[in-house]
């Protein structure tokens, strides 16, 4: 992996209103078109200028830095978020803000990790990308960065107006782990279904102001230790007793997200149960993630999730599935004692949760 800087825009503009680093990872709002080839193909991001002249109008100091080769977002790892969590610390003094372009397509993996990876957040850290790659008449990539930078450079007091980790796409501001990849060919493309959106772009800039962060108290520090022996087990009618065991006997398992029907149920089938407990008995962490867009689980509302209340699964809340995996990987990687863990997966680090 290469990473390459450059500024771009006038290098001293006179009192610049804010500092911004945009961090080009991929996907395809870097992408033109090889009419050899006739098929997509990345482009030198650092010659973004000559794509978007109208960057020139901001008043704002940019820095654009290009990770070489450009990742699809499919093939994003924890190293891919552990170098984009250090691109925002060794740089966080020296900007006002980031943008990380990004795939849409794990987009919403991504954010959620960062949020939890940089802790006590006081700048904005802005995910955005385009359904429509950048050299298209029709590309949604133009309003989506250019919105994504003004968003990034706004201050209140001093501070970040928005000090989070987002995604900001077709008009809407989220917060990241709140997000979730709904379509693949509309602009559209993120919904957050159990959370108020942060921000909304018109005429104006509108910010609600309630369902945005407030400002931290405590100085930013990032974390860069996540455990990948995780997985995601997703309940349906029919599923079988060997693809569960095949999942919960996984060689050095620590994690589980279990994704179940509605506000939180599951088939009663004792062999399940028993599969189930007898995980849990071995140290293998379960959290209770409903499959449904929006709601909550709510263990023991219903019979067939009393159950798994009673042995020990944890109940998610409003969690995402996005949001729940990353957030195993980040608790699992601060090596807690098993009642500290636990404690730490039901609280409400970043805002992942409706408490």
């Amino acid at each position: 992996m290469k990473i390459v800087r450059v500024n771009i825009g006038p290098s001293t503009p006179q009192d610049p209103e804010a500092s911004i680093m945009i961090i080009y990872t991929g996907g395809t709002i870097g992408m033109v078109f090889d009419e050899e080839h006739k098929h997509l193909v990345p482009f030198n991001f650092s010659q973004i200028l000559q794509k978007m002249p109208e960057l020139k109008q901001f008043n704002y100091l940019l820095t654009v830095v290009s990770i070489e080769p450009a990742i699809d977002s499919s093939n994003v790892n924890l190293g891919d978020w552990m170098m984009m969590a250090r691109l925002v610390e060794e740089n966080y003094n020296d900007f006002d803000g980031f943008v990380i372009l990004h795939g849409t397509d794990t987009m919403a993996y991504s954010a959620s990790a960062l949020s939890y990876m940089l802790e006590n957040l006081q700048k904005p850290v802005i995910f955005t990308g385009a359904q429509v790659p950048i050299g298209r008449v029709r590309t949604d990539a133009r309003e989506n960065l250019i919105s994504a930078l003004q968003i990034a450079a706004t201050k209140d007091d001093g501070g970040g107006t928005v000090p989070e980790v987002c995604i900001y796409f077709h008009n809407l501001l989220l917060r990241g782990n709140r997000a979730k990849k709904v379509e693949s060919t509309q602009f559209s493309a993120f919904k957050s279904e159990n959370h108020p959106i942060l921000a909304k772009a018109g005429v104006n800039m509108d910010y609600y102001w309630t369902a945005i962060r407030p400002q931290p108290k405590k100085p930013f520090k990032a974390h860069y230790n996540l455990d990948y022996r995780v997985a995601i087990l997703k309940l349906f009618p029919g599923i079988t007793p060997q693809v569960v065991k095949s999942i919960l006997t996984t060689p050095d398992l620590r994690g589980v997200v279990l994704e179940t029907f509605g506000a939180g149920n599951a088939p009663t089938s004792e062999w399940l149960l028993d599969l189930l407990q007898d995980a849990i008995k071995r140290g293998i962490l379960i959290m209770n993630v409903s499959q449904c867009d929006e709601g909550r689980v709510d263990q023991g509302h219903y019979e067939t999730s009393r159950y798994l209340l009673e042995m020990g699964v944890i109940g998610g809340a409003d969690i995402t599935t996005e949001a729940a995996i990353t957030k195993l990987m980040f608790v699992l990687g601060q090596d807690l004692a098993p009642a500290q863990t636990i404690d730490l997966l039901m609280q409400n680090l970043r805002g992942e949760i409706t408490l």
